[in-house]
């Protein structure tokens, strides 16, 4: 006697643990073997393509913002790369090249000296700026790109000034030498920020990808108008000027729709303003509209509303930097405000002063700022409320970075420039008094 066999049915799925999985065939073993595919090849194929352009979960592996900032990104390099082809010509024919009169070894040390000073100013800006692109990611961006268009600017005028040309070459270069810094580090922060599963490095290698289309096509466009443009300064200069607009529109654009949820002194300042008027915590996206995307004395003259308390405020300041009478107040905080405390706030000079211990943490740093922005808030023309800040800190703090986590801020550290002066205190009995 037979008996029938069970009819086996396996399926076929296309995707990874991060994405969306998706049948893409059904295999049937009874009564014959067939085979069902689902989804048409097109499909298939276009989405293998697309998975060499976007990360890999795309698009729940990424922030929200992060299309909108990669479309205007892209859009801003690819001006970027048509206007360095009319730059470049330019640059060549200041050189010599084409001149029947130019040197091999005059243009290759007018290229070396153009290269030298670019990499000295490099460093010169990761020495004196470095430790202050991670706080302020926005900004550095936009500045970042505004030092290249200045750098274009020098190479498409360095003919007009033969007499001075290696000066203004060598300017073009300093500038550009500070993009490549700040454009580098931001970026590097941005992409931790738009990983969502640890997946920063897939961020970036997709990037590259983009990227390298955005050249290949900017190249291609940059050379046809080079060529159509050859011999018309007029249009050479109206292309060039049209391009950086635009250049810098998509820029302002591009930062504008990042929703960072890491905390910085301005975005501390805002919340914390909120939540003391309000009670409650702004989220991400609401501080994103908020906050400054330039310097603050460059963009306070059109936003009134949103000026930050946080420029009241001097994080890590230097001991022996002060007088003998804020000496004197500092000790005194010292032993009665500040006992348990892992800083000291003081007011020197109209700012609020924060000195922190050397066995301060991350979350000691965050806490002072918070602190010190409270303080500023609660302090009037008369005197420094001490006990009236440390009581809002014992009586709201913790809510306040409960409610911070629950919005989708990162509370665990503020991103500052690095704290070089730290102090240490002891508090102890004393009979004697301090002069």
């Amino acid at each position: 006697m037979e008996v029938a066999s069970a009819e086996i049915i396996v399926e076929e799925w296309n995707g990874s643990s991060s994405t969306k999985l998706s049948r893409t065939a059904t295999i049937t073993a009874s009564p014959s073997l067939s085979i069902q595919r689902s989804g048409s090849p097109f499909h298939h194929v276009w989405r293998r393509f697309l998975e060499a352009f976007v990360p890999e979960g795309f698009p729940s592996s990424v922030t929200p913002d992060y299309v909108p900032f990669q479309v205007w990104d892209l859009l801003q390099g690819l001006s970027t790369y048509i206007r360095t082809m009319l730059s470049t010509q330019a640059l060549l024919s200041a050189i010599g090249v084409g001149e029947k009169s130019a040197t091999v070894i005059g243009a290759t040390f007018q290229w070396f000296l153009r290269d030298l000073t670019g990499m000295l100013g490099g460093i010169l800006f990761t020495f004196y700026q470095g430790s202050n692109l991670d706080s302020n990611a926005k900004m550095w961006r936009l500045v970042a790109d505004l030092m290249n268009d200045l750098g274009m600017l020098m190479d498409l005028v360095s003919p007009l000034f033969p007499s001075v040309f290696v000066f203004v070459v060598c300017l073009g270069s300093i500038s550009r030498s500070f993009t490549g810094v700040a454009s580098g580090a931001t970026r590097a922060a941005l992409t931790q920020h738009f990983a969502l599963q640890s997946n920063a490095a897939d961020i970036s290698a997709k990037e590259g990808s983009q990227e390298t289309v955005a050249t290949m096509v900017g190249m291609a466009l940059g050379m046809l108008l080079a060529r159509v443009t050859m011999g018309h300064p007029l249009a050479i200069w109206f292309s060039f000027l049209s391009l950086t607009v635009f250049h810098m529109y998509a820029n302002y654009k591009a930062v504008r729709c990042l929703a960072l949820n890491s905390l910085n002194p301005e975005r501390c300042s805002i919340v914390l303003q909120h939540f003391m008027k309000t009670g409650q915590v702004l989220s991400p996206q609401q501080v994103s509209k908020m906050e400054h995307i330039l310097p603050i004395w460059a963009s306070s003259w059109s936003s009134k509303k949103t000026e930050s308390m946080h420029v009241d405020v001097s994080l890590g300041v230097r001991v022996s930097s002060l007088n003998h009478l804020e000496l004197k107040d500092l000790l005194h905080s010292a032993g009665s405000h500040y006992k348990k405390a892992r800083y000291l706030l003081m007011e020197r000079k109209g700012n609020i002063c924060i000195v922190m211990h050397k066995d301060s943490t991350a979350t000691d740093v965050l806490q002072s700022f918070f602190h010190a922005n409270a303080m500023a808030s609660l302090t009037d023309k008369r005197r420094i409320l001490h006990s009236e800040s440390q009581a809002w800190m014992d009586k709201h703090y913790e809510d306040f970075i409960q409610k911070l986590k629950t919005s989708g801020w990162k509370t665990e550290r503020l991103l500052s420039p690095t704290i070089i002066w730290k102090a240490n205190w002891i508090c102890g009995p004393s009979d004697g008094k301090i002069d």
